[in-house]
C-alpha cells in the first residue's frame, strides 16, 4: 500500500478517551454534506492525544477536525462509487483494535471496569466509526490506484528541484545475510511441551482459560487479552494453527500442538462462516547452550564452503538460511523503512547496533565470520554477513538515486492528485464549520462560500 499524503484519522483510537466525553460537548462542530461532526468527536480524539503523553496544545483540535472533514468527504464519495468494506474485514479490524485496547488496559476485566460497559457493548459502539474510517481509506486508495510515473516523470521531477535544495542522501550499505537459528532436539523441547500440557490439564479441570493465558502465555500480543486472538480466516495464521482452529467446534479445547512459534493449545469461542474466533496459550521452548553450539558449527561449516568458492553467497543463503524474509532474495536485507519499494539500500544509521558494528569493519565484497546476534525480541541466531556495496553521503543525483527519486516523484503525483480531488469535492459539497474553528490555519481552505446544497 502507498503511504498517503492526505491524513486519515489514525486507525488506532484510544479507549482511554472514551470516558472523557460529556454531553455538554455534543454540539455540532461541522456539517459536511449530509454528515455532522460533533464537538465531542473532536474532544475524544484530543483526549487521545493527551493520554499518549503529549503536552496540551489546542491547535491539535484543528488537525483532528481537518482529519474528520477529510474522512467524511471520502466516505460520502465511497457511497457514490460503491466502495464498500465487507463485514469480515470490519470484524477483523474491530477485533484487532479490541486486542490492542485490552492490552493497553491490562486485561479485559480492567478495560470493562474503566469503560463501565462490556467489551461486546463497546465493540458495537465503535463499529460504525471504524467502518467509516476503513471506507474512507479504501476510497483514497481508489483515487490514487492508477497513478504511475515514467522515467521521464522522474527526470522532470529531479530537474524541477533547485540545485541548492537537492536532498542529502545518508551513507548507505547493501548487506546480505545467512541466518542460522538454534534448533532444539525433541528432548530439549519436552520441558515446554510438558508445561503446555500441564496448563491444558488445569483448564480441563475447570480453571479459567483467560486467567491462565494472562499469567503464563508467552504470546505478548494476546496474553494481556486472556489469549484472545479475535476472528481470523484461513490465511491469517501459520498452517498448523489454522488447521487446528478450523477443525474444532465452538467450546472445544485442542490438544497441545507445535508450530514454528512454540507449543500451543487453543479453545474455539465461535465459528462464523469462514472465520473462527479463538483464544490460545503459547509456551516457547528455551534455547539451550547446546543448540547454540550446534548452530555455530553449522555457520562455521557454511562459511568455509563459501570462502573456498564451492558455492556463492546468494545460493548459500537460498539453501541454508533460516530467515524466510531474506533467503529467497539471495540473503539481501531490505530497508525496513521502505519495504514496499523493496530497496536494498539501508542507511547506516538505521542498522541495528550489532550489524552496524560488524559492517563498519568490512570492505565492499567481503564476508564476515559467523557471529552471534540477539534481536530486539531476544531471539539469538548466528549470522554470516556479506557487504555488497557502500555509498558515501552525497547530494541526490539521478545516476545513484533513481529509485528514491522515483518514489518521491510518485508521492508528489499522488499528493497533487488527492489535493485536486479534495479541492473539487469541497466546492461541490455543502460544508459549514462552527465559528470556533474557522480561525484554524488548517481549515481556511474548508471555510468557503458554497452554493452546493445538502443532498
Amino acid at each position: 500500500m502507498r503511504k498517503f499524503t492526505i491524513l486519515i484519522l489514525c486507525l488506532t483510537m484510544s479507549v482511554f478517551a472514551a470516558s472523557g466525553q460529556k454531553k455538554s460537548l455534543d454540539k455540532v462542530a461541522a456539517v459536511v454534506g449530509n454528515s455532522i461532526i460533533l464537538n465531542s468527536d473532536i474532544e475524544r480524539e484530543y483526549d487521545n492525544y493527551l493520554v499518549q503523553g503529549n503536552q496540551p496544545n489546542q491547535s491539535v483540535k484543528c488537525q483532528v477536525l481537518q482529519q474528520l472533514l477529510t474522512q467524511k468527504l471520502l466516505a460520502q464519495q465511497a457511497v457514490i462509487d460503491s466502495v464498500i468494506v465487507k463485514d469480515d474485514e470490519l470484524d477483523n479490524e474491530v477485533d484487532k483494535r479490541m486486542r490492542y485496547f485490552i492490552q493497553r488496559a491490562g486485561g479485559q476485566d480492567k478495560l470493562e471496569a474503566f469503560l463501565g460497559k462490556s467489551v461486546i457493548q463497546y465493540k458495537d459502539e465503535i463499529r460504525p466509526d471504524i467502518r467509516e474510517q476503513l471506507t474512507a481509506q479504501r476510497m483514497q486508495q481508489k483515487i490514487t490506484e492508477k497513478i504511475s510515473v515514467t522515467p521521464q516523470d522522474v527526470k522532470n521531477y529531479f530537474n524541477a528541484i533547485p540545485k541548492d535544495s537537492l536532498p542529502s542522501i545518508n551513507k548507505e550499505v547493501e548487506i546480505a545475510q545467512i541466518v542460522f537459528d538454534p534448533k532444539l532436539t525433541k528432548e530439549e523441547k519436552q520441558i515446554a511441551r510438558d508445561k503446555a500440557e500441564g496448563l491444558r490439564e488445569r483448564v480441563k479441570k475447570g480453571e479459567d482459560f483467560a486467567t491462565l493465558a494472562t499469567l503464563y502465555s508467552q504470546d505478548p500480543g494476546s496474553a494481556p487479552a486472556g489469549g484472545d486472538l479475535g476472528f481470523f480466516d484461513r490465511s491469517t495464521m501459520v498452517k498448523e494453527f489454522t488447521a487446528m482452529a478450523f477443525k474444532l467446534k465452538a467450546g472445544d479445547i485442542s490438544p497441545v500442538f507445535e508450530t514454528e512459534h512454540g507449543f500451543h493449545f487453543l479453545q474455539v469461542i465461535e465459528r462464523r462462516g469462514e472465520q473462527v474466533h479463538v483464544r490460545h496459550i503459547l509456551i516457547i521452548p528455551e534455547i539451550t547452550q547446546a543448540s547454540l553450539d550446534r548452530a555455530k558449527i553449522r555457520a562455521d561449516s557454511i562459511y568455509n564452503i563459501i570462502k573456498t568458492m564451492k558455492v556463492d553467497f546468494s545460493s548459500a543463503a537460498s539453501f541454508y538460511s533460516d530467515d524466510n524474509e531474506t533467503k529467497y532474495n539471495g540473503g539481501m536485507m531490505l530497508n525496513a523503512e521502505n519495504v514496499e519499494s523493496r530497496s536494498t539500500y539501508i542507511p547506516t544509521d538505521k542498522l541495528d547496533p550489532q550489524t552496524a558494528l560488524v559492517v563498519d569493519t568490512m570492505k565492499v565484497g567481503s564476508i564476515a565470520k559467523p557471529a552471534l546476534f540477539t534481536s530486539q525480541n531476544n531471539k539469538r541466531s548466528y549470522k554470516i554477513l556479506y557487504l555488497k556495496s557502500k555509498t558515501d553521503a552525497h547530494k541526490a543525483n539521478l545516476a545513484q538515486d533513481f529509485p528514491k527519486l522515483k518514489e518521491a516523484a510518485s508521492e508528489s503525483k499522488i499528493s497533487r492528485t488527492v489535493s485536486e480531488w479534495f479541492e473539487k469535492r469541497r466546492k461541490e459539497t455543502y460544508i459549514n464549520i462552527d465559528p470556533e474553528y474557522q480561525t484554524c490555519d488548517q481549515l481556511k481552505s474548508w471555510v468557503v462560500t458554497t452554493t452546493a446544497e445538502v443532498k
